[in-house]
């Protein structure tokens, strides 16, 4: 069982309020805006965020699963950094916003492998 008397109230967050969090590089640039979580069944524990970016006026945007663990909450800023700059996104593993896809193990570890994070798979 988790130790509850180490959690704080701002370490908690509802999921609800995670969606639409800006997502910026470490020089302040924007990248993009959560649109979803990824949670682990059994764990509970967040895996991935699906970040928003590219296009303009949202044509174009594709969807970016970032490893939560590549994920910084900066307060000053009110959201998060990751050690990323645009090309890099640019040509990171994404899918389309209309696209009904389907998550498999073998796209899991390709994120995880691109973003040199831990593998969840």
């Amino acid at each position: 069982m988790a130790d509850i008397t180490r959690i704080t109230p701002n370490t908690l967050i509802n999921a609800e309020r995670v969606e639409g969090t800006s997502v910026y590089n470490p020089q302040g640039d924007k990248l993009g805006t959560i649109d979803d979580i990824m949670i682990d069944k059994v764990s509970g524990k967040a895996i991935y965020a699906i970040m928003s970016f590219g296009g303009f006026l949202g044509i174009g945007e594709k969807y970016h699963p970032l490893p939560w663990s590549t994920l910084n909450y900066d307060e000053s800023k009110g959201g998060y950094v990751v050690n990323l700059d645009k090309k890099l996104l640019e040509r990171a593993p994404t899918y389309d916003m209309d696209e009904d896809f389907q998550w498999t193990p073998d796209y899991g570890r390709q994120v995880d492998r691109y973003y040199n994070a831990p593998t969840y798979w």
